[in-house]
């Protein structure tokens, strides 16, 4: 019997994926404790960003201090809601926002791929943005919402949208089992 190891969700390096982030993101849930923002209005790709780390932070310290706490258990510590919370917060602290990997170069090249498949399009709404204080021929910043075909696309087809623009490429990089 063969038994999966792989994560459902996020892979091994994170406790979700970026897709299914911007998914229910732009879909008004408010993943992860994040903003919740109105679907229609949509969200610049830098709050995107920015609301995606901040959660992944969040579920790593999360992480991070369950597993303190249950060690602190096994050794017969009794653990208060407010120790826990203690706890979670330091944790939060320490969890460097270069930890949670993706770049904003890298944020962007995959939001690129999220608007070549067609799930992302851009909304009337632009607003200023900081840097055109010093630089006023800098663009604004855009609000980008889900399509239908990306509201319809399945969590397999989020959970890789690089694999679902490029099937070619897709089998070459999955395991065959054996």
């Amino acid at each position: 019997m063969v038994i999966r190891l792989m994560p459902t969700r996020g892979g091994f390096l994170r406790p979700f994926g970026c897709g299914w982030f911007i998914r229910e993101y732009l879909l008004g849930n408010g993943p992860e404790n994040s903003t919740k923002i109105d679907p229609k209005r949509g969200a610049p790709q830098a709050d995107i960003n920015f609301e995606y780390k901040e959660a992944l932070a969040r579920a790593t310290a999360r992480e991070r201090a369950e597993r303190i706490i249950s060690n602190m258990v096994v050794k017969h510590a009794d653990v208060t809601e407010a120790e826990a919370e203690k706890i979670y917060q330091r944790e939060l602290k320490r969890v460097s926002r270069k930890f949670t990997h993706m770049r904003y170069h890298s944020f962007l090249m995959y939001f690129g791929v999220l608007k070549r498949l067609g799930w992302v399009e851009s909304t009337d709404r632009t607003e200023a943005s900081t840097i055109q204080d010093n630089y006023p021929s800098a663009p604004e910043r855009i609000y980008y919402r889900l399509t239908k075909t990306g509201i319809e696309a399945g969590e397999e087809l989020w959970s890789n949208p690089l694999f679902t623009l490029y099937p070619e490429i897709g089998p070459s990089h999955i395991k065959k089992p054996d």
